[in-house]
C-alpha cells in the first residue's frame, strides 16, 4: 500500500517563518543586552552595536552593591520558591479532587478557578491593598507571599486538573481493589505519575514571579524587603540624581533576566512535555 505524503498546511507554512524570526529576534536582544552590560556609558552611546573592547565587569559589582542586590536576591528566592511550593501543595489535591471525584459541583468549581485567569491584577489591586492593610500585611514579605500564592492558584489548579484527568483511571480502580484509600492512592500512585505536570507548574510559577513588579511596588515599602525588580527600579531612580550609569543599569537588568532565561533554556523541553501531556487524554 502506497503511503501518502502529508504536506504542511498554509497556516504552518506561514507561521513557521514568523516563529523563527521571533525566536532569532529574542536571542539577538538577549545577546545585545549582555554585551551592552559590559560597556561603559560612553561606549554604549558612541558604539551601541559594537562588541565591547574592554569588558567592564565592574558594572555588575557596582549594580550589585549600589542597590543591595544581595538582599533583594535573597528576598526574591525565598518568595518565589516559597510561592511555588505552597501553590503546588494546595493546588495538586484540589485539582485531583476536581478531576476524579465527580459531583454536580465540579464543573462550577472548575469554571470558578478558570474565571480567575481572566481577572487582571490591576483591577483587584485597590481592594487587595485595603484588605491587606486591615490585616497588617502591607510592607510584609509574608503578605506578598500570600498574594502570590492566591493569584497563582487559578492557573495551577486549572492546569493540573487537565493533567490529572489525562491519567488512566484503571490505576485507581486497581488500587481500590487492593484496599487503598483515596488519600493513599493520591499520594503514592497518582501524585508520582503527575510529576511532569507538577514540575511544569512549579517552573511556570517561578518564571512568573521572579520578575514580578506590580504587587511588590504596591505592597512593599521598605528597601530591606525589596525584590530584585524593585532593586532594579531603585537603581534606575538613583541614576536621576547620581548621574547616568547605563552600563550598571544593563548589568542590573541582566542580573534579573538571565537566571530566568537560563532556567527556561535548561528546562524548556520539560515544560513543553508537561504541557503537552496534560492537554491530551
Amino acid at each position: 500500500m502506497a503511503m501518502t505524503r502529508k504536506f504542511p498546511g498554509p497556516s504552518k507554512l506561514l507561521g513557521s517563518p514568523f516563529a523563527w524570526l521571533f525566536a532569532l529576534f529574542s536571542v539577538a536582544v538577549a545577546v545585545w543586552m549582555l554585551l551592552t552590560s559590559l560597556k561603559s556609558t560612553r561606549a554604549i552611546f558612541a558604539e551601541p552595536w559594537s562588541l565591547p573592547t574592554t569588558p567592564q565587569w565592574d558594572n555588575y559589582a557596582r549594580a550589585w552593591t549600589a542597590s543591595d542586590f544581595a538582599g533583594a536576591t535573597l528576598n526574591t528566592v525565598i518568595l518565589v520558591f516559597g510561592t511555588a511550593i505552597a501553590t503546588i501543595a494546595l493546588s495538586a489535591p484540589a485539582a485531583y479532587a476536581l478531576s476524579r471525584i465527580l459531583t454536580r459541583w465540579n464543573s462550577g468549581i472548575t469554571a470558578f478557578f478558570a474565571l480567575g485567569l481572566g481577572i487582571p491584577s490591576q483591577v483587584i489591586i485597590l481592594p487587595l491593598y485595603v484588605m491587606m492593610n486591615e490585616l497588617y500585611l502591607v510592607d510584609s514579605l509574608t503578605g506578598l507571599w500570600i498574594l502570590y500564592v492566591a493569584t497563582s492558584m487559578p492557573f495551577t489548579v486549572f492546569f493540573l486538573t487537565g493533567f490529572f484527568g489525562s491519567l488512566p483511571k484503571e490505576l485507581e480502580e486497581a488500587a481500590a481493589l487492593d484496599g487503598a484509600s483515596s488519600n493513599r492512592t493520591f499520594w503514592q500512585i497518582m501524585l508520582p505519575l503527575a510529576r511532569s505536570g507538577i514540575i511544569t507548574a512549579m517552573i511556570l510559577n517561578i518564571i512568573q514571579h521572579w520578575g514580578e513588579t506590580l504587587f511588590g511596588l504596591v505592597f512593599l515599602q521598605s528597601e530591606e524587603k525589596a525584590t530584585l525588580s524593585l532593586a532594579l527600579l531603585g537603581f534606575l531612580q538613583r541614576m536621576q540624581y547620581n548621574g547616568a550609569d547605563w552600563g550598571g543599569l544593563f548589568a542590573g537588568v541582566c542580573t534579573v533576566v538571565l537566571p530566568v532565561l537560563a532556567c527556561y533554556i535548561w528546562l524548556g523541553r520539560r515544560i513543553i512535555e508537561g504541557m503537552t501531556l496534560g492537554s491530551v487524554k
